[in-house]
């Protein structure tokens, strides 16, 4: 696991400067402190930051085949690397390590680009050939790690994280609108805009190739929702289902390094733990988080039942209000971009706590989106039917939605079902401000905001081949959700420790398994994740299966009137909106009003307003010295 960074000069008379990679690889240190290393080649200079996992004396980048012609430069972890290794010696090929880096640097020696579907794992690497003066650079399936690129005149920009490109004097920090647009709309940036102008993210499963003076972008992988044609029944479903999991937990168990688990006492991450119980001779390491004053409230009862089940060495804090606070800032700067959640400083507290005692980890994410365990799965069930309400009505219950007090998750709802178009409904299920919102927020309404957030969706819609509604949304979920918000959440936070974190129910052999499922096992009555609960039913208590789901229950919402209000009114303040130039300061006003005195629960948009106030401050007004690494003594 590490983070890269590199330049290529695309006019080749030109060298790519190795001071500005110097700095670009000391913004990201974090993600790899344990060494560097450099490939500098005229016009092209690429590096990495190390944090050792695998083959930990051998295991240096970049990395070359026989010849010296491709050297690599790789974040990420290759769980299929042994089997390739003996493929690839069976070839004729010499490999000097035990490394997953060397596999791939001789699979693309051997494949070229179709090396990518001989590749289980996560990954982002770039590849460069010094024959033909070629970079390869490509992203793993799902976009469990990250990858950036901008191109500047005839200058390519590219790392694991945006502050990385900032080094580069070339490209400066400015605010996309349409970033801006989708963000207050969805909490996030999907995939390829970025909150950065001229930054862009390569989408999962993609790879870019220059060459010629040119940039060329290209999708090597998708996911399929084609239903098998011959019949299978629940039992032979659920026995693949339970040995395609085992499997993929066990090839994550190949480390040199102590591991353990985060542990929410939800399903997906419980099932891991006892998966890993299974196949440890040693009490698996389990880290939760809870909330000062919240007792009773969070997961972390629920966790305690679980690694009390499986003999766990468990380790817990509880989150204050003055940890929030005080993580808040820092936390941005790793994300670089806002993200609307305030889970973010939980997912980075919880990280700090495991890397006191392990360097890599099993998370449970994915399962969610995989199987359909979001209650707005079987809200889109009756769609079909609310859909169908004359316009008018529609628009009595959305007005109705807008106006009444609390209960915000009803409140969505009740809007999303009344919307016809298929992509803007899907958009409407988890919004920050409504297109209607958006509006009134907005001091300039222009056309980066009047394409609505049903755009990002209309996109994907148009890719999938999914036929059923709910297999429909759950690829929805899966390109945008679960790659822009979970796991970019999950793999700079993590990272931002130093800690490396590995998704087992992400394997993309059993995502595949899981889009094929018939729709009746993810869905099933009133119960969702059908088929993976049957499966958790087998080695977890009920109190487990059958809990009403959490997720990180952040008493934000109080916060908010009491200990953060000085944050708020500092960064929401009259002043400061009008200097900026965004947003309706009155608007705003109300928002906050509302909130204070109880009358709503605005929390997800006020959160989402000061965090972008302070990434602004942060990332667009500060100048990039300011991006330099944070100490590696704070990184703990």
């Amino acid at each position: 696991m590490c983070g890269i960074a590199g330049i290529l000069e695309l006019a080749p008379t030109q060298s790519a400067p190795a001071d500005v990679l110097e700095r670009m690889l000391s913004s990201i240190i974090h993600r790899g402190p344990d060494e560097d290393g450099r490939l500098i080649d005229r016009e092209l200079a690429m590096g990495m930051r190390r944090l050792s996992i695998i083959d930990l004396a051998d295991g240096t980048q970049p990395m070359f085949d026989e010849a010296g012609r491709y050297g690599i430069v790789f974040n990420g972890e290759i769980y299929n690397y042994r089997e390739l290794r003996q493929q690839l010696i069976a070839r004729g090929h010499t490999l000097k390590t035990h490394s997953d880096t060397e596999v791939i640097v001789h699979l693309y020696e051997e494949f070229g680009s179709d090396c990518l579907e001989h590749l289980r794992g996560m990954f982002a690497f770039a590849v460069w050939d010094k024959q033909r003066r070629e970079l390869f650079i490509a992203r793993d399936r799902l976009g469990i790690k990250p990858l950036y690129y901008a191109q500047r005149g005839q200058t390519l920009l590219f790392g694991s994280e945006i502050k990385a490109l900032l080094q580069h004097p070339q490209l400066t920090a400015e605010l996309d609108r349409r970033g801006l647009s989708d963000y207050l709309s969805l909490k996030y940036v999907p995939a390829p805009r970025t909150m950065f102008s001229g930054v862009h993210s390569l989408p999962p499963g993609h790879y870019l190739l220059a060459r010629d003076g040119n940039i060329e972008t290209h999708q090597y992988w998708d996911l399929s929702f084609e239903k098998p044609s011959t019949f299978r029944s629940d039992e032979e479903y659920l026995e693949e289902l339970e040995a395609l999991v085992r499997e993929s937990v066990r090839l994550r168990l190949r480390s040199d390094v102590p591991f353990g688990a985060f542990l929410s006492g939800g399903v997906d991450s419980s099932l891991i733990v006892a998966l890993m119980a299974d196949e440890l001779d040693t009490p698996v390491n389990t880290f939760s988080v809870g909330f000062a004053g919240s007792e009773g409230q969070d997961e972390l009862p629920y966790a305690q039942i679980v690694a009390d089940r499986f003999g766990c060495q468990h380790h817990t804090f509880a989150i204050s209000a003055n940890d929030f606070l005080q993580h808040a800032e820092q936390v941005l700067w790793y994300l670089d971009q806002p993200i609307a959640d305030q889970a973010t400083v939980a997912t980075h507290m919880v990280a700090q706590l495991a890397r006191q005692h392990v360097k890599m980890v099993l998370t449970g994410e994915g399962g969610d989106e995989l199987f359909a365990g979001y209650a707005r799965y079987q809200g889109e069930r009756y769609s079909p039917w609310t859909r169908h309400l004359p316009a008018a009505a529609g628009g009595i219950v959305r007005r109705a939605a807008d106006i009444l007090p609390g209960m915000r998750r009803g409140k969505i709802a009740l809007n999303a079902l009344t919307i016809r178009d298929e992509a803007t409904r899907f958009a409407n299920w988890f919004p920050m401000f409504s297109d209607d919102g958006k509006r009134q927020l907005l001091a300039d309404w222009s056309a980066e905001h009047s394409r609505g957030a049903g755009h990002v969706f209309d996109r994907l819609l148009q890719q999938c081949d999914a036929g059923e509604p709910l297999d429909r949304m759950l690829y929805c979920d899966t390109k945008a959700w679960l790659v822009d918000y979970l796991l970019l959440r999950g793999d700079k936070l993590t990272m931002a420790n130093s800690l490396e974190a590995r998704v087992p129910l992400l394997d993309h052999k059993l995502v595949e398994f899981a889009a094929r499922l018939p729709t009746r096992l993810k869905l099933h009555g009133r119960t969702r994740k059908y088929l993976l609960k049957r499966l958790g039913s087998q080695l977890l208590p009920d109190s487990i299966i059958h809990r009403k789901k959490q997720g990180f229950p952040i008493p934000i919402e109080r916060w908010l009137r009491h200990e953060a209000r000085d944050l708020v009114h500092d960064a929401l303040s009259e002043q400061r909106l009008r200097d900026r130039g965004l947003f309706n300061p009155k608007y705003v006003r109300t928002l906050v009003q509302r909130h204070e005195s109880n009358y709503a629960d605005h929390a997800t948009e006020i959160w989402g307003l000061v965090s972008l106030e302070m990434w602004l401050r942060r990332f667009v007004d500060a100048p990039t010295s300011s991006l330099a690494a944070r100490p590696v003594s704070q990184l703990n």
